[in-house]
């Protein structure tokens, strides 16, 4: 199984401006981009709406996480036209993940909208099998699978909440369509294409081309093209080589991850 390998542009920048022009430069090309921690707290939803009246779709990766309340009302002021998914945290629980789309779904009938998909972030790239077992507590002892474990019972749980997919690594893409069907999205972040240098804070990354065999519904890309000298010519690059890979997987030529 072989997702469709869109692709999302993360805008991990502070400067509501820049982040503007690269959406004016990107689009229609790449027709959603990522907003972060880092522009949300420096703009609010301004830049949100900034960017669906340019005509984008937009991913509010805020990654909420708090107690069922708050975060059921954190979900419904971040539904809004453009809004296309926001994600939460699986670690905060089921009845977290359920209040987080009661929110979505009660906003989106106010305002007569289309809701925005909710997604569960299952572990952050950053965290690899010895963060996950010696500093956090988790599978102390067990295989070296224990990543892969977890990350399929996170997404199990996300869509046992009515949630419509996960972040994830590229790495647990097939454990999660196995376990929760095809119909699950996933939104893969770390990708780096081998032109792009060194990979910065990310552990587990991946190529566009090893994401879209994967199975990888969305690829997440940020630094390669946002930092590039033209971050134009960067996206379509990158484009083509996932397009690529699209043709290669439907000629029945493709590699699995190692």
């Amino acid at each position: 199984m072989t997702g469709k390998g869109e692709i999302i542009v993360a805008l991990d920048m502070k400067d509501p401006g820049e982040a503007l022009s690269l959406v004016r430069e990107l689009a229609p090309e790449v027709t959603m981009f990522k907003v972060g921690m880092e522009l949300f707290y420096a703009s609010g939803s301004d830049v949100i709406d900034s960017i669906a009246g340019l005509g984008a779709k937009v991913f509010c990766d805020l990654k909420l996480h708090d107690i069922p309340a708050t975060v059921k009302r954190a979900a419904s002021v971040l539904t809004r036209p453009g809004v296309s998914m926001i994600d939460v945290h699986a670690a905060g629980g089921s009845q977290m993940m359920v209040e987080a789309l009661a929110g979505v779904y009660e906003a989106a009938a106010v305002q007569n909208i289309q809701p925005p998909r909710v997604i569960a972030v299952t572990l952050l790239t950053s965290i690899d099998h010895d963060v996950l077992t010696h500093e956090l507590g988790f599978g102390r002892g067990l295989t070296e699978y224990v990543v892969t474990e977890y990350v399929v019972r996170m997404a199990e749980v996300a869509r046992a909440s009515g949630l419509n997919g996960v972040v994830t690594s590229a790495f647990e893409v097939g454990a999660i369509h196995k376990a929760c069907g095809d119909g699950f999205i996933t939104v893969v972040p770390g990708v780096r294409p081998t032109w792009a240098g060194e990979p910065h804070d990310q552990k587990r990354f991946v190529t566009p081309r090893e994401a879209v065999f994967a199975g990888a519904d969305y690829l997440v890309v940020g630094r390669p093209i946002t930092r590039a000298r033209s971050p134009r010519d960067a996206a379509r690059a990158l484009l083509d080589e996932v397009r690529e890979a699209r043709e290669d997987v439907r000629r029945g030529k493709f590699e699995h991850l190692g």
